[in-house]
């Protein structure tokens, strides 16, 4: 599979209305921001977005070509509730497919592994089940011993002074999130398609692009050879279908040791989403022009 290099519209003009479409970072962090602008230019509409979300998820509610937001929190990390989200939940404006952080996370393993479902604790007890009634239980198929090859310690000794795991206990069966395209944002890539992630965490990108049909990864910068630790090279070229370098693309999130959050253009952007005519303002000065206009107005 050869990978392409784009720009971000081109990477856009490859996605359809009523898309799922994964976004990976997390929070305000490492978000592909720049393809997120380039998706409000376009005529995009009715999107299902999975995210860990922020800004990314608050941009396509606000302009509403985002249907339905599968996630386990909307969050700027610094502005606890993205502003824009909140006010769509409160007007009902958006759908919610509201999960625990760990069954998104089992959901896209799930997808990843070419899997109908995985089972998870996480959710049990807490009202995951009540405002999903389409989720499913599940029990061990195996007896009390829970292990058909003999293997393993006896649990039923708690040997760590916890509750014991029983295998006849309920879980969730979390479906697979499965995903029409992924987009995601890294440190560097090739342009054959590996990423790498400079910062402290990969969240969960790569199992963004294994659990979509077609993966996009903008970058800061397109390299001719990665080098550094092995663990920071975290997607290969069979998980992708295009590159784009956008320098700042992760703009006005964090893409750590590149740059840090912008926290006062995020509480600009915070403060513009309160007030209707701000919001207007805000948006005809930074997001109704193409990627290099951004980038010059966020550098005045």
């Amino acid at each position: 599979m050869s990978v392409a290099v784009l720009t971000p519209d081109e990477v856009v003009a490859e996605l359809s209305d009523g898309m799922t479409i994964g976004i990976g970072g997390w929070g305000s962090r490492r978000k592909p921001m720049a393809l997120v602008r380039a998706i409000l230019r376009s005529t995009l509409r009715d999107l299902v977005v999975v995210s860990y979300a922020g800004p990314d998820v608050g941009l396509l509610v606000a302009s509403g070509q985002a249907r339905r937001i599968v996630t386990g929190f909307a969050t700027l990390d610094s502005i606890a509730l993205e502003p824009h989200f909140r006010k769509a939940r409160q007007r009902g404006t958006v759908e919610l497919t509201e999960l625990d952080e760990g069954m998104l996370h089992w959901g896209l393993l799930a997808a990843a592994h070419r899997l109908p479902f995985l089972p998870i604790r996480a959710g049990l007890g807490s009202d995951v089940m009540r405002v999903n009634p389409g989720l499913r239980t599940i029990r061990s198929p195996y007896d009390g011993s829970g292990d058909p090859f003999g293997g393993g310690a006896d649990r039923g000794s708690g040997a760590f002074g916890g509750s014991e795991d029983r295998d006849d206990d309920d879980l969730i069966a979390m479906p697979a999130l499965r995903l029409d395209a992924a987009l995601v944002h890294m440190n560097r890539a090739d342009a054959a398609g590996n990423g790498q992630y400079l910062g402290p965490d990969p969240y969960f990108d790569d199992l963004f692009c294994l659990a979509a049909e077609r993966a996009y990864v903008s970058c800061e910068q397109i390299v001719p050879a990665l080098t550094g630790p092995p663990q920071s090279l975290l997607l290969n070229r069979a998980m992708v279908h295009g590159v784009t370098e956008t320098p700042n693309g992760a703009h006005f999130t964090s893409c750590v040791p590149d740059y840090g959050r912008d926290e006062e253009f995020q509480r600009r952007y915070a403060t513009a989403a309160a007030d209707p005519d701000a919001w207007r303002g805000f948006r005809a000065e930074y997001l109704e022009g193409d990627e290099a206009a951004y980038q010059k107005a966020v550098r005045r």
